[in-house]
């Protein structure tokens, strides 16, 4: 299922605006027109003339689990934190949209419920958006419909309700100065406030995605660049965005201050700009990885070259930490750190301080697996596939009528009984949500024969939600939120039960550890949810219902706010999709 996809945005004053934060627009003119003498960013950024043309040099899964419907008590999708969705960029390439085909491809661990290309030819966006996974979206016939050489594309993940077409990335809309697409990955915690503003002027909206607001922000700028106008809705925006923006003449990519989710740039040999979400999108199309994006930059591209711009005063960057424990491919390199080496070392942490008399190591497939290898190579101890996951289970599935137990976890993960029967197992994991995907994998490894099962989790306890971009449940519904590491435990029914220390991981990352963002481990916000509501992760308002965001009830949870915040606001977790 295919389809183009345009936003008709309404016709708009140009004296309609909101207020801004400082920051002012006028010193970010300012600031654009020295960008390129004095760089707000490290003294080791090159970047060329932006009089001289673009230079041609060459510069040099963790797999997300199989989607299952939530009608059935045996299912264990809700069992996994999800990532939203991946965006790509590319200008300079005559193939951009093949490239943009194939990147997409790379990163379709990030989302799996629809997909977008939007390119450029004679000055014209032309889109293509669908329902399904990649190879299912598009086709030849599909990218013959997009030449050009340049594009954007998205891969996108929802949790409620069916995936409408109209909510799919990338999003085009018109403006009184031209078009522009847009692909998000992110959530933008003052959503409801920024919409009803724009409400309020006049906006119509057809989408709930937070996305949709950015490009509505930008359309009521009364700045005439479309840098400008990007910088004067981006000033608006709380919460995390990673996005990529094409017009008739430019590519643009953009990272909120704070840096919650990835972006990098990379350059094919012909000297083509590539943005995407993770490094292994740039091998699959041969694009050198150059840089990451900094957190509360600007960078467009365009005949002129590569123009770099600070978007605001940033403060200490806080990435997300479960890019490097479950989100990205191992293949990646994710905030200027191989996902690969920090899985593996997690493994390694827990075999020194959480040690236990084994005889064989065995990782819950895909990703856990390196987390395992670390585990077995520091405990000395073999490592082997006691767990053998189905790469060729669907979205959907026909349970028997007769009720097999733990049906959903049975048809992905077939254990070995040669490697588990009479053995003391421990099974290495990256996290535990709610628990009872665990506790199912602790009953079947039992089934097939293991004396003993020993849990080790390759992240400290999840105990708080997030509203930075990643599906996670309400703090209530994670396990443990409520109980203590015995009583979870006791609850999954293994031997034995450790997570990786906190401190540890800490102390792994060095340097780097203020970095990063803890708030589902720790609580603490790096930007605080300032309403009372959040909405979970998924177009869910606009998945087969209409009617205004306070009508439709369903997929709310309490934000961890502090109660003396105004009861009258609420905020909708929606972003990027």
């Amino acid at each position: 299922m295919a389809a183009a996809s345009t936003l008709n945005l309404p016709s708009l004053s140009s004296s309609s605006s909101l207020s801004h934060p400082t920051p002012t627009l006028q010193t970010h003119i300012s600031i654009f027109s020295k960008t390129l003498q004095k760089s707000h960013f490290p003294s080791s950024l090159s970047l060329p003339n932006p009089h001289k043309p673009i230079s041609l040099s060459s510069a040099s899964k963790s797999p997300i689990s199989d989607f299952f419907p939530g009608h059935d008590e045996d299912d264990s999708s809700d069992e996994k934190l999800r990532e939203e969705c991946g965006v790509v960029g590319i200008y300079g390439d005559p193939e951009a949209s093949r490239l943009c085909y194939l990147a997409l491809h790379a990163l379709q661990h990030r989302g799996q419920e629809g997909a977008g290309i939007v390119a450029v030819n004679e000055n014209v966006l032309q889109s293509i958006t669908g329902v399904g996974l990649v190879s299912e979206v598009f086709n030849q016939t599909k990218l013959d419909q997009l030449p050009g050489d340049s594009a954007i594309g998205h891969v996108r993940y929802s949790t409620a309700g069916s995936s409408m077409l109209k909510n799919v990335q990338p999003f085009v809309a018109g403006y009184r100065f031209g078009s522009v697409g847009v692909a998000h990955n992110g959530n933008l915690v003052n959503y409801r406030s920024l919409r009803a503003k724009l409400e309020d002027t006049g906006s119509i909206f057809n989408t709930s995605s937070d996305t949709e607001v950015v490009l509505h922000l930008i359309a009521i700028s009364k700045h005439r660049p479309f840098l400008l106008r990007i910088v004067d809705a981006c000033e608006q925006l709380e919460g995390a965005y990673s996005m990529v923006f094409i017009t008739e003449d430019k590519l643009v990519a953009v990272r909120d201050p704070f840096g919650f989710r990835p972006l990098v740039m990379g350059r094919r040999s012909n000297g083509a700009v590539v943005f995407a979400s993770e490094t292994c999108a740039l091998d699959l199309i041969e694009a050198t990885y150059e840089r990451e994006v900094f957190p509360g930059e600007v960078l467009v591209v365009d005949k002129n070259g590569i123009q770099s711009l600070c978007l605001m005063a940033h403060p200490q960057p806080k990435s997300c930490i479960f890019e490097h424990i479950y989100f990205a491919l191992p293949n990646s390199v994710v905030f200027g750190r191989s996902v690969y080496e920090s899985r593996r070392a997690f493994g390694e942490i827990l075999a020194t301080e959480a040690p236990v008399d084994c005889d064989v190591v065995i990782a819950v497939p895909d990703s856990g697996v390196v987390a395992a290898l670390g585990y077995a190579a520091k405990a000395g101890v073999a490592f082997q596939q006691g767990l053998i996951r189905s790469h060729y289970v669907g979205r959907t599935f026909i349970e028997p009528s007769q009720k097999i137990r733990d049906f959903g976890v049975k048809l992905k993960l077939s254990p070995v009984r040669a490697v588990l029967e009479g053995k003391r197992v421990v099974v290495v994991d990256d996290s535990i949500v709610r628990g009872t995907t665990s506790s199912k994998i602790v009953r079947l490894l039992k089934e097939a024969g293991a004396k003993e099962v020993h849990m080790r989790i390759a992240s400290p306890p999840i105990i708080a939600s997030c509203y930075y971009g990643v599906d996670t449940p309400s703090s209530e519904e994670l396990i443990s939120n409520r109980m203590s590491v015995e009583e979870i435990r006791e609850f999954i029914g293994s031997d034995s039960l450790a997570f990786l220390p906190f401190g540890s991981l800490e102390k792994l990352l060095g340097n780097d550890s203020s970095k990063f963002c803890y708030a589902c481990f720790s609580g603490n916000y790096p930007v605080e949810p300032r309403e009372l509501k959040v909405k979970r992760v998924g177009d869910f308002v606009d998945d087969g219902l209409n009617g205004s965001l306070e009508s439709i009830d369903g997929g709310w949870v309490q934000a961890n706010v502090n109660q003396s915040l105004d009861n009258n606001l609420t905020v909708e977790k929606v972003g990027g999709l």
